[in-house]
């Protein structure tokens, strides 16, 4: 099986977001790890908020996490794409198809 890792998010296969269960994916592993004892990627004493499955989405929607998500594509092997470049391109369609008000 062939790895392709992208050098830009123009060479990224598939859905230029995560899906629902990427999505879902990344927030469970994460949650567990926050209950577990493991520290914050962000600074929490400014915010009010101590469940992990919200410190947890709040993360991924700032994009700090340091995690790569494999996508397998037939006949092609996989692609590992960072997290990071998936967040950034769901904000940028979301402003661009929802003018500010």
């Amino acid at each position: 099986m062939e790895i392709h890792i992208p050098k830009s998010k123009e060479e990224i296969w598939g859905p230029r977001r995560l899906t629902r269960y990427e999505r879902a994916r990344i927030i469970s592993a994460r949650t567990l790890q926050l209950s577990l004892g493991a520290p914050p990627f962000i600074d929490l004493s400014n915010l009010k908020i101590t469940d992990p499955i919200e410190i947890a989405n709040l993360e991924l929607d700032k994009g700090v996490l340091p995690l790569t998500i494999a996508r397998r594509m037939p006949g092609k092997g996989k692609q590992l794409v960072p997290v990071k470049w998936l967040v950034e391109l769901e904000k940028q369609s979301k402003t661009s198809f929802y003018p500010q008000q």
